[in-house]
């Protein structure tokens, strides 16, 4: 039998072939009637490394068969030291006619025993199992040297057996420095040669089914703990595992295509070529959901037909889930895809070149995580043509950025590529991942993103017309922050958004009911034919009537055109951006100095928000805080920092991982709150009025994350019922204001808390 196996795996055909990662050692076996594996199979392994001797090192090993198995470099580079090591003791150093040199004649009666040995354990050992060969050389020089120690088995045994043991001696020596023994070295106590398991442990591929250009790691690394599991949509297993010597946690993806039975790839496989015969065109991407539900109807139909030609019966759900997983890999975004259907994460990074390292992801509970999937260089062309066709923008050397956003069926993402010569090793990516439903205060206070007195000054901010900028660093929760304060806008306000890559949740808050317009223009970084300007679009917005003002991002000019709007806007609606700035001097420093806008339209800035991630002493932890709160005042004429101008509201104490309220806040004398009171006839000179609206909206907040908590109801922290909520604070305030003049807090308080009541019984 083991014959058999021998002469099948030199029937094997095999290529090098120059891949932009390097060379690659290529063997098909797609004739052949067994799986190949250098781990399980000692005379797979035998071939690879024979291979090897003929063609060198290689980049990596890849095995063609229904799946795609694939050796990287560190796995390869052990098997070619195999390689060499053969190649020197058998080829170079010719251990068999070394045994016989200079020999006497009493000797050779020992030969053939000594002989089969070398040839069993050096000859073919090295090749089939190195780690068993190993562990028996070491075995057999203890037992010559014991026989040495004892009676001489015929005369002169001594002076026979030194040249055997120095060969024995000389191949282990070498075969120790090894890395492959070094790497197995844990696990040699009571290793048995000639059983497998220990390479199952050092060899493990990348195995990629044939339909599809990704490849995952779906075996566990050695003395990996799990941490934790979970299954996100379409039976989707997560594995988060600590894995050992490495400070980055492991985030294991086990989707649907990966637990297929053979005679589903094939139809896959096949389904995928057919498929392949269509090219997408632009006018395809026009509308990307539209197009998702003709291709998934074409496929179902197509694997239906396919199935039919096999005899195989699949029954309607079957037929369901192979369209689904066969979209991913023709006009989608193959395992990305499923990555975004996960909501606990926040990014996901491909580096280039992108099949050499796996893709890294931003975790909700875990940080950044290394996951199992490495994405191919046709992969990642693929991508780069579809978001292409998706933004009508351009991927190309003279223009090699793209920003654009992506909506696929579990969520939707902000990508931005990069390819040469911006990117010297090719594509690049980086999926910002917006969640479901947009962030609301209360949920912002669950999260301890910002306290609920944050919470209730901001809801009075907004109500009161200010003009606000929310800064931070990349990835501090602007955008999402900014999501939130639409929340407090009431819904009987206008709001036109403008941004020029699409990330605000416009179509959530459309099916909420507000009366909203959203406005893509030009993105500086890059620019699409068509696209108006974001300058000429704030412009525009200021022509489309009395509407509240969102920007996404001040990036460039627009900056100036934005401080007319908020001139104008401080009078009607709020107007509100991010922009990027750790602090408030920082916005003021990028706003004057680098966008060119004067320094007296600064001052139309009423109030700057800046939120920033804050590392845990390890750095290991990453948690994102509103860290200030503060003012912009008036009455200064060059540096708002030296003159007084910035007054911190809220301020963040990292000793207590809390934002404060400041001095300037409890004790009144925030010049913008009491210019935005000064426009209610109730509040006009009455700062106790002012505080105690601030703190109504506090406690009501709160009592919504407290209740939430307390039900273990998350939905009363989601913006449809956090949006209704305040409808509701709304109208309760009007009636009892038209009831005795004014608004009493405490009787609006307790009406609130009567509706909540009610509705959570519903």
């Amino acid at each position: 039998m083991a014959q058999e196996d021998e002469k099948s795996q030199e029937k094997i055909p095999y290529e090098v072939t120059a891949e932009k990662e390097g060379k690659v050692l290529k063997f098909n076996y797609r004739d052949a009637i067994h799986t190949p594996s250098i781990e399980d199979d000692p005379f797979t392994m035998s071939k690879v490394i024979d291979k090897l001797v003929e063609t060198g090192l290689v980049n990596k090993i890849i095995f063609l068969q229904k799946e795609l198995f694939t050796y990287p470099f560190d796995q390869t580079k052990m098997l070619h030291e195999l390689a060499e090591i053969y190649d020197l003791l058998i080829n170079k150093e010719n251990l068999l006619a070394f045994l016989e040199w200079g020999a006497s004649e009493a000797c050779e009666r020992l030969f053939p025993i000594w002989r089969e040995t070398i040839r069993r354990l050096i000859i073919h050992g090295i090749k089939q199992d190195p780690i068993g060969a190993y562990v028996q050389l070491r075995r057999t020089i203890r037992e010559e040297e014991i026989k040495l120690k004892s009676p001489p088995p015929i005369p002169n045994y001594p002076e026979c057996a030194k040249t055997f043991i120095k060969i024995l001696q000389h191949a282990a020596d070498t075969l120790a420095n090894t890395t492959l023994i070094k790497v197995a070295n844990p696990y040699l106590a009571g290793h048995k040669p000639g059983t497998r398991e220990i390479y199952r442990q050092i060899f493990k591929p990348l195995i990629q089914p044939h339909f599809m250009h990704t490849k995952l790691v779906t075996s566990f690394p050695t003395g990996a703990e799990e941490v934790e599991s979970y299954k996100i949509p379409e039976e989707t297993e997560i594995l988060i595992l600590k894995v050992p010597d490495d400070i980055r946690i492991l985030y294991h993806l086990n989707p649907p295509e990966f637990r297929l039975s053979e005679e589903l790839y094939e139809i896959l496989g096949e389904a995928k070529e057919v498929m392949e015969e269509h090219r997408p065109t632009k006018a395809e991407f026009i509308d990307p959901q539209r197009t998702r539900e003709i291709f998934f109807d074409v496929e179902k139909d197509l694997i239906k037909d396919l199935a039919n030609s096999k005899g195989l019966k699949l029954d309607y759900k079957e037929i369901e889930e192979l369209a689904r997983i066969l979209l991913r890999y023709t006009i989608g975004f193959g395992l990305i895809e499923v990555l975004l259907s996960d909501p606990k994460i926040q990014d996901i990074s491909i580096n280039a070149p992108a099949p050499l390292s796996s893709v890294s992801i931003i975790h909700a509970d875990y940080g950044e995580c290394k996951t199992n999937i490495f994405i191919s260089e046709r992969e990642a062309q693929s991508f780069a043509t579809k978001l292409r066709l998706i933004s009508g923008r351009p991927l190309d050397q003279a223009n090699p950025v793209l920003d654009t956003r992506l909506i696929l069926p579990y969520g939707t993402a902000r990508v931005a590529a990069i390819q040469e010569p911006l990117s010297p090793s090719g594509l690049g990516y980086a999926f910002r991942r917006h969640r479901d439903k947009p962030w609301t205060l209360p949920l912002f206070i669950t999260n301890r993103f910002m306290t609920s007195e944050a919470a209730g000054l901001i809801s009075f901010l907004v109500d009161t017309a200010r003009t606000m900028l929310i800064a931070g660093t990349r990835s501090a929760g602007k955008t999402s922050l900014l999501a939130a304060l639409m929340t407090e806008i009431m819904r009987s306000s206008r709001i036109v958004t403008l941004e020029d890559t699409l990330e605000l949740p416009v179509l959530a808050f459309k099916k909420m009911n507000y009366d909203i317009q959203s406005m893509k223009v030009q993105s500086v970084i890059t620019p699409a034919k068509g696209e108006i300007s974001a300058e000429e679009g704030i412009r525009t917005a200021l022509r489309l009537g009395d509407s509240s003002l969102i920007i996404g991002e001040v990036r460039s000019q627009e900056a100036k055109a934005l401080y007319e709007a908020m001139r104008v806007g401080a009078l009607a609606n709020v107007v509100a951006g991010t922009i990027h700035g750790a602090s408030p001097y920082d916005v003021f420093d990028r706003v004057v100095n680098d966008l060119g806008v004067p320094k007296t339209s600064f001052k139309a800035t009423d109030i700057i928000l800046v939120a920033n991630q804050i590392t845990s002493p390890s750095g290991l932890q990453r948690m994102r805080r509103l860290v200030q709160i503060a003012e912009v005042r008036k009455l200064w004429t060059d540096d708002p920092m030296l003159e007084k101008g910035f007054a911190d509201l809220l301020k963040y104490n990292p000793q207590k991982d809390l934002l404060e309220i400041t001095p300037t806040l409890y004790e009144g004398e925030s010049e913008i709150i009491k210019a935005a009171g000064s426009r209610v006839r109730e509040w006009a000179g009455n700062w106790d009025a002012i505080w105690e609206n601030i703190q109504l909206r506090t406690k009501i907040k709160q009592t919504l994350v407290d209740t939430a908590n307390k039900l273990n109801n998350k939905e009363l922290l989601e913006a449809p019922f956090v949006v209704k909520s305040n409808d509701q604070f709304h109208k309760i305030s009007e009636i009892i204001r038209e009831e005795i003049g004014v608004t009493d807090p405490k009787r609006v308080y307790i009406e609130w808390e009567h509706w909540l009541k009610n509705e959570i019984r519903k």
